[in-house]
């Protein structure tokens, strides 16, 4: 039987043109993950189809970066299907493991994938370390200003339980601890 398997990254992403693509390829069953990216382990319905899938079984993807974004994890799940006897194809590439060259073409898109993960996530990096030199700060906004933390600091001092400081500024005794050490 041919299952087929989609999904989208976000919510304003259609799966229209990987479903017409799996069922115009002969897919009974398709699976359909929305608003999850490749990179999250939890894909509920991915889980359902590999539990489905028996041997002599084809999965079909429209595009090989639907199924994952890891080089490893490609491999991983394509081992495990070759392993059940489960073949698999990806459309959009051409990729049909049951044949040598299939199986070669689908190595070398992989490796190619990989890299290009790797450029973009070297140049996001160096990205932030630019913006870091500028002076452009990350994370959260401190909960308390230096100021506060100066006050707190004089009234713990001077008695004041920390339970009725933290209050004071409406944050937890936790983060008024956190802002005491820094």
């Amino acid at each position: 039987m041919k299952y087929g398997y989609a999904r989208v990254s976000t919510g304003d992403q259609s799966p229209a043109l990987q479903l017409t693509a799996l069922k115009r390829d002969g897919c009974k069953t398709i699976f359909k993950d929305e608003g999850l990216s490749g990179a999250t382990t939890k894909r509920p319905a991915l889980g359902r189809c590999l539990k489905r899938l028996q041997p002599g079984d084809t999965l079909t993807v429209w595009k090989l970066d639907r199924l994952g974004r890891s080089l490893r994890d490609l491999i991983t799940m394509l081992d495990s299907l070759r392993d059940r006897k489960i073949k698999f194809r990806s459309l959009t590439e051409a990729i049909d493991t049951e044949t040598p060259t299939g199986r070669a073409m689908w190595q070398m898109i992989g490796v190619l994938a990989e890299l290009e993960r790797s450029l973009i996530a070297e140049r996001t990096s160096a990205g932030r370390q630019e913006a870091r030199r500028r002076g452009v700060k990350f994370g959260r906004k401190a909960k308390l200003s230096p100021a506060q933390v100066a006050k707190a600091r004089k009234l713990i001092e001077h008695g004041e339980p920390v339970d009725d400081v933290a209050a004071l500024w409406n944050v937890s005794r936790a983060t008024l601890y956190r802002a005491l050490a820094s």
